[in-house]
C-alpha cells in the first residue's frame, strides 16, 4: 500500500561543465546584464532547467 505513485519516466539533467575539461580560448560571451540573468558568462555553460 505505497501512497506514492511510481515514477514511470526518469529524466536527468547533466550540467555542460562536466563535458568541458578546460576553458577554450575565444569563447563567445553573454553581455554582462545577460550573464547576470543566466548565471554564467559563457553560453556553452548555460543549461536552463526544462519545464515540467
Amino acid at each position: 500500500m505505497d501512497p506514492c505513485p511510481p515514477i514511470r519516466v526518469r529524466r536527468y539533467n547533466t550540467p555542460p561543465n562536466l563535458f568541458v575539461g578546460f576553458q577554450p580560448m575565444n569563447l563567445p560571451q553573454f553581455r554582462p546584464e545577460e550573464a547576470l540573468r543566466r548565471g554564467t558568462l559563457w553560453p556553452i555553460f548555460y543549461a536552463p532547467y526544462p519545464p515540467r
